[in-house]
């Protein structure tokens, strides 16, 4: 089954590389229509997964991402038709000098071929790594969990026969349907026919993809995102920006699960950031110096200032100054997003040299990590490595390059 998933996904991939921008864009709007023209069939497959999860304890957390509402399919319908509005990088020469022998050497930039996504519950990642990787050229193959396979079935049935409809080849998308581990293992194998691999959910998935494929791969890491209140912080600013950083989502890789104050501001901005997130049922587990200030604030311990928790609980850390709290981030960080609020602009441009993620942030909040937040139309995933691709993946991360060489009979000597 899978050997005649890639064969079928490396033809569509040389198909693909010759559409033209028009014949890409047209396709994805025709899919952005049908998804939300069948929307009522793709949220009945999804209530399907929605109530199977429930009985199966999945976290609220959980249970949002992997919802589909009439409003998600009208924004992922919306987010693709950003993608079509973004330049088509496929075909754009980076570069052309002329060589002393009267070579022109170029570079220029070409689909990756065959990618594969291997991704849980988050079946709005079906339309995303669709989108993206149609309008750059590529084929994907993509495996989701078992707790959304109705509701991506659905979707792939939707994007094939949207495809279909306009002329193009369905196979441009296939979704693995057999969602026993054993078969996604195979698939990272896979090296034959897919040319990159992007896994895109919790740390122990990621791990596994890393662990046993034999494709590139690209990762998504999970997100401790941290927050850093500097001594001269707009504390309304900072509680604003918290509350949404924590709050807006829970589930989400780039929410606030960290928080870092300086000493000098503690006893004013903890009260504000604890009477805020209790309100808000929102557990703060601190060291003793936050303790200290708040009673409400319990107990650390060195687990916590690594965790992402994706639910209503935060970490808390008092730091005598910015080298300390640059040191705590680096440390626990993943890599992923941090923010500084700060009213001193060289401790914000420290922060912003400093600080090791692919994200880092003045005065905002961490939940603008986000490819459709970036311009991007959507995203592919947020890279925490910093090889090929760093941040939200938007369509450049899904190319490469190729030379090409112009020369008029030229013979090494």
């Amino acid at each position: 089954m899978l050997n005649e998933l890639g064969k079928k996904a490396r033809i569509a991939s040389r198909i693909l590389a010759k559409l033209s921008q028009t014949e890409k864009n047209n396709a994805l709007l025709a899919v952005a229509d049908a998804l939300v023209t069948n929307c009522d069939e793709i949220i009945k497959a999804n209530a399907i997964d929605m109530e199977e999860a429930t009985k199966n304890g999945m976290s609220p957390a959980l249970l949002d991402r992997l919802k589909l509402t009439k409003q998600r399919l009208e924004d992922m319908a919306e987010g693709m038709k950003q993608v079509v509005s973004l330049e088509d990088p496929i075909g754009e020469v980076l570069s052309m000098k002329e060589r002393p022998n009267g070579l022109l050497i170029g570079q220029k930039r070409v689909p990756m071929g065959v990618i594969g996504i291997i991704y849980e519950s988050r079946p709005n990642v079906t339309v995303d790594a669709f989108a993206l990787c149609f309008k750059t050229g590529n084929a994907v193959i993509l495996r989701g969990g078992s707790d959304c396979i109705h509701s991506n079935i659905a979707l792939i049935h939707v994007i094939k026969d949207a495809l279909s409809s306009v002329g193009v080849t369905a196979d441009a998308v296939s979704l693995i349907e057999n969602t026993d581990r054993e078969i996604a293992k195979q698939f990272m194998k896979l090296n034959q026919y897919v040319d990159l691999l992007i896994p895109r959910g919790g740390a122990g998935l990621i791990r596994t993809v890393v662990e046993n494929a034999t494709i590139p791969v690209i990762e998504t890491g999970t997100g401790n995102c941290h927050i850093y209140v500097d001594k001269s912080a707009d504390l309304e600013k900072a509680v604003s920006i918290i509350k949404n950083a924590k709050l807006q989502r829970l589930g989400v890789c780039n929410a606030c699960e960290s928080l870092v104050i300086h000493k000098d501001i503690a006893e004013a901005a903890i009260p504000l950031i604890a009477d805020m997130l209790k309100e808000n049922d929102c557990e703060i587990r601190g060291d003793e110096s936050t303790r200290a200030i708040s009673s409400y604030i319990v107990p650390a311990t060195e687990e916590d200032y690594g965790t992402e928790y994706l639910a209503k609980i935060i970490s808390a850390k008092v730091v005598d100054n910015i080298e300390q709290a640059i040191e705590h981030i680096n440390n626990y960080s993943t890599g992923h997003s941090e923010a500084i609020i700060t009213e001193d602009y060289e401790n914000a441009q420290r922060f912003l040299a400093e600080i090791d993620s692919a994200c880092v942030y003045v005065n905002a909040s961490t939940r603008f990590t986000d490819g459709f937040m970036f311009g991007f139309g959507a995203e592919i995933g947020i890279s925490t490595q910093k090889l090929h691709a760093r941040g939200p993946m938007g369509l450049l991360a899904l190319t490469s390059t190729k030379y090409i060489i112009y020369g008029n009979g030229q013979i090494r000597e």
